[in-house]
Protein backbone atom coordinates (compact mmCIF):
# COMPACT_ATOMS: atom_id res chain seq x y z
CA UNK A 1 0.00 0.00 0.00
CA UNK A 2 2.74 2.23 1.15
CA UNK A 3 4.92 1.52 -2.44
CA UNK A 4 1.72 2.35 -4.55
CA UNK A 5 1.08 5.54 -2.61
CA UNK A 6 5.07 6.43 -3.04
CA UNK A 7 4.71 5.63 -6.73
CA UNK A 8 1.56 7.71 -7.63
CA UNK A 9 3.49 10.60 -5.32
CA UNK A 10 6.34 10.35 -7.83
CA UNK A 11 4.06 10.55 -10.98
CA UNK A 12 2.26 13.41 -9.60
CA UNK A 13 5.22 15.28 -8.40
CA UNK A 14 6.60 14.70 -12.00
CA UNK A 15 3.36 15.58 -13.93
CA UNK A 16 2.99 18.57 -11.55
CA UNK A 17 6.95 19.52 -12.07
CA UNK A 18 7.51 19.66 -8.58
CA UNK A 19 11.30 19.87 -8.42
CA UNK A 20 11.47 19.08 -4.48
CA UNK A 21 8.62 16.47 -4.05
CA UNK A 22 10.27 14.34 -6.96
CA UNK A 23 13.84 14.89 -5.59
CA UNK A 24 12.69 13.60 -2.15
CA UNK A 25 10.56 10.81 -3.25
CA UNK A 26 12.93 9.59 -5.53
CA UNK A 27 15.71 9.15 -2.23
CA UNK A 28 12.84 7.96 -0.66
CA UNK A 29 12.19 4.79 -3.15
CA UNK A 30 15.91 4.42 -3.57
CA UNK A 31 17.03 3.88 0.14
CA UNK A 32 13.40 1.59 -0.06
CA UNK A 33 14.93 -0.40 -3.23
CA UNK A 34 18.74 -0.26 -1.01
CA UNK A 35 16.50 -2.19 1.84
CA UNK A 36 14.83 -4.66 -0.16
CA UNK A 37 17.80 -5.32 -1.81
CA UNK A 38 19.35 -6.08 1.80
CA UNK A 39 16.14 -8.50 2.61
CA UNK A 40 16.75 -10.58 -0.21
CA UNK A 41 20.17 -11.84 0.47
CA UNK A 42 18.37 -12.70 4.19
CA UNK A 43 15.97 -14.91 2.04
CA UNK A 44 12.98 -12.31 2.33
CA UNK A 45 12.05 -12.35 -1.15
CA UNK A 46 9.15 -9.64 -1.15
CA UNK A 47 11.27 -7.23 0.31
CA UNK A 48 10.49 -5.14 3.39
CA UNK A 49 7.25 -5.15 4.99
CA UNK A 50 5.23 -1.50 5.93
CA UNK A 51 6.83 -1.45 9.19
CA UNK A 52 10.49 -1.59 8.15
CA UNK A 53 9.22 0.96 5.53
CA UNK A 54 8.03 3.25 7.86
CA UNK A 55 11.05 2.68 10.28
CA UNK A 56 13.19 4.14 7.54
CA UNK A 57 10.59 7.06 7.04
CA UNK A 58 11.40 8.08 10.47
CA UNK A 59 14.90 7.59 10.45
CA UNK A 60 14.81 9.55 7.12
CA UNK A 61 12.70 12.64 9.06
CA UNK A 62 15.57 12.06 12.16
CA UNK A 63 18.44 12.54 9.79
CA UNK A 64 16.90 15.87 8.20
CA UNK A 65 16.52 17.08 11.66
CA UNK A 66 20.17 16.60 12.75
CA UNK A 67 21.08 18.42 9.25
CA UNK A 68 19.02 21.09 10.09
CA UNK A 69 19.98 21.67 13.35
CA UNK A 70 23.90 21.92 11.68
CA UNK A 71 22.91 23.93 9.01
CA UNK A 72 21.49 26.76 11.50
CA UNK A 73 24.90 26.26 13.37
CA UNK A 74 26.58 26.76 10.30
CA UNK A 75 24.66 30.04 9.65
CA UNK A 76 22.96 27.97 6.34
CA UNK A 77 19.67 28.65 6.49
CA UNK A 78 18.39 28.13 2.76
CA UNK A 79 20.08 24.47 3.61
CA UNK A 80 18.11 24.01 6.49
CA UNK A 81 14.72 25.26 4.77
CA UNK A 82 15.54 22.36 2.35
CA UNK A 83 15.96 19.63 4.64
CA UNK A 84 12.67 21.17 6.31
CA UNK A 85 10.80 20.77 2.73
CA UNK A 86 12.13 17.29 2.31
CA UNK A 87 10.61 16.60 5.96
CA UNK A 88 7.20 17.52 5.03
CA UNK A 89 7.07 15.47 2.04
CA UNK A 90 8.21 12.73 3.96
CA UNK A 91 5.79 13.59 6.63
CA UNK A 92 2.92 13.11 4.63
CA UNK A 93 3.83 9.69 3.97
CA UNK A 94 3.42 8.63 7.35
CA UNK A 95 0.38 7.60 9.44
CA UNK A 96 -0.34 10.41 12.20
CA UNK A 97 1.96 10.58 14.97
CA UNK A 98 0.80 10.13 18.50
CA UNK A 99 1.17 12.98 20.89
CA UNK A 100 3.27 13.45 23.87
CA UNK A 101 -0.55 12.14 26.00
CA UNK A 102 -0.44 9.30 23.70
CA UNK A 103 2.94 8.59 24.38
CA UNK A 104 3.01 8.84 27.97
CA UNK A 105 -0.16 6.47 28.01
CA UNK A 106 1.63 4.10 25.88
CA UNK A 107 4.75 3.45 27.47
CA UNK A 108 2.33 3.28 30.89
CA UNK A 109 0.54 1.16 29.67
CA UNK A 110 3.64 -1.46 28.45
CA UNK A 111 5.35 -0.86 31.41
CA UNK A 112 2.83 -2.29 33.57
CA UNK A 113 1.90 -4.83 31.28
CA UNK A 114 5.77 -6.16 31.47
CA UNK A 115 6.10 -5.69 35.00
CA UNK A 116 8.90 -3.43 34.29
CA UNK A 117 10.40 -2.02 37.47
CA UNK A 118 13.88 -0.42 36.82
CA UNK A 119 16.07 1.20 33.98
CA UNK A 120 17.34 -2.85 33.12
CA UNK A 121 14.20 -3.59 31.62
CA UNK A 122 13.95 -0.67 29.38
CA UNK A 123 15.20 -2.30 26.49
CA UNK A 124 12.44 -4.38 27.01
CA UNK A 125 9.49 -1.67 26.85
CA UNK A 126 11.50 0.16 23.73
CA UNK A 127 10.59 -3.56 21.42
CA UNK A 128 7.84 -3.55 23.01
CA UNK A 129 6.44 0.03 21.41
CA UNK A 130 8.45 -0.50 18.36
CA UNK A 131 6.72 -3.30 17.94
CA UNK A 132 2.93 -1.86 18.82
CA UNK A 133 3.51 1.80 17.17
CA UNK A 134 5.94 1.47 14.95
CA UNK A 135 5.82 4.87 12.43
CA UNK A 136 3.60 6.12 14.56
CA UNK A 137 5.70 7.03 17.85
CA UNK A 138 9.22 8.94 18.12
CA UNK A 139 10.79 6.78 19.94
CA UNK A 140 13.43 9.43 21.42
CA UNK A 141 10.37 11.02 22.99
CA UNK A 142 9.21 7.88 23.93
CA UNK A 143 13.24 6.93 25.29
CA UNK A 144 13.07 9.90 27.47
CA UNK A 145 9.20 8.97 29.03
CA UNK A 146 10.39 4.98 29.59
CA UNK A 147 14.01 6.72 31.97
CA UNK A 148 11.48 8.72 33.50
CA UNK A 149 8.64 6.08 34.59
CA UNK A 150 11.75 3.75 35.36
CA UNK A 151 13.93 5.61 37.08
Amino acid sequence: MLRTELSDALKNALRGNEKRSVATIRLILAALKDRDICARGRGNTDGVDEAEILEMLQSMIKQRRDSIAMYEQGGRCELAEREQEEIEIITHFMPEQLGDDAIRGAVTEIITELEASSLKDMGRVMASLKERFSGRMDFGRASSVVKENLA
